[in-house]
């Protein structure tokens, strides 16, 4: 399986930037994927584009429109990540498709072949209804996948545990039952119980995401104990705002990243208001 995070260590969590495919288009797209591979990004959490997702905020749903006007499907997901996955040295990336919208008309074990086929790295299911678990597994063993799986703070202790368990390439700890955007209202610091509990039940590595969006969200990340931070409609709204000026997506988001990190000699511009249209 894939080493998901190799840049975390103590006090420095792995990084992941959550995109949706076809947002910017995917020749551009594909500029972005390399910059973010130069520029230490430990994963891309890419999206195959779904309409009116009710865990997402109005930034990511819109992104997922303009991706879905765009005509960007899962075949073309598929085929753009065979593309560009054989050239990256460092970035992992993470698929991210939505059973009804995706899948629900194909034959799981085949999709999750074709699916890792492509070279992503791992694979989350949004959506997939209960009674397909044993099947999911049954499918990611066979193909060799490696899952992401998900939770909240709030889930039943059993429902967590399961999350740890079932996960071969990291658990996503939601940070915040709600929309993505929203940070959890005690901080993400205040997590560090939920990641050791979860630390109990695996081997795979934890990611916080939900409400991640300047440098001070990342330590505080790193201050819970897991090994990654997320950064979600953060990221998304840089890619909408580079759009509607007509400007480089692929340079704002560098610079977007470039913020989160950590470094002294580096003018942060981890807390400058991002213009997003309401």
């Amino acid at each position: 399986m894939a080493d998901f995070f190799t840049g975390s260590g103590p006090g420095r969590p792995g990084l992941t930037l959550f995109l949706n495919a076809g947002d910017p288009p995917l020749d551009e797209l594909a500029d972005v994927v390399h910059m973010l591979d130069e520029e230490g990004v430990d994963c891309l959490e890419l999206a195959v584009p779904f309409p009116d997702s009710f865990t997402d905020g109005p930034v990511v749903r819109r992104s997922a429109r303009r991706a879905l006007d765009r005509g960007t499907g899962l075949d073309d997901v598929l085929g753009f990540v065979a593309r560009v996955r054989p050239g990256l040295r460092r970035l992992r990336i993470a698929l991210l498709a939505d059973w009804s919208h995706s899948l629900k008309h194909r034959d799981l074990g085949a999709a999750v072949k074709d699916i890792t086929a492509s070279g992503a790295d791992g694979l989350l299911v949004h959506g997939l209804p209960p009674r397909l678990r044993d099947a999911y597994r049954e499918a990611t063993e066979a193909a060799g996948t490696a899952v992401v799986t998900t939770c909240y703070p709030t889930s039943p202790e059993e429902t967590r545990a399961r999350a740890a368990r079932e996960s071969s390439a990291y658990v996503y700890l939601v940070a915040h039952y709600g929309r993505s955007g929203t940070a959890p209202p005690a901080g993400h610091a205040a997590l560090a119980p939920v990641v050791a509990g979860l630390r109990a039940h695996t081997n795979s590595p934890i990611a916080v995401g939900f409400g991640v969006s300047t440098r001070s969200h990342v330590a505080a990340v790193a201050a819970s104990g897991a090994d990654a931070a997320i950064v979600g409609s953060a990221g998304v709204a840089r890619v909408e705002q580079a759009l509607d000026e007509e400007g480089s997506v692929t340079t704002a988001l560098r610079d977007f990243v470039r913020s989160l990190q950590p470094g002294p000699d580096e003018t942060s511009t981890a807390n400058t208001p991002i213009r997003t249209r309401s």
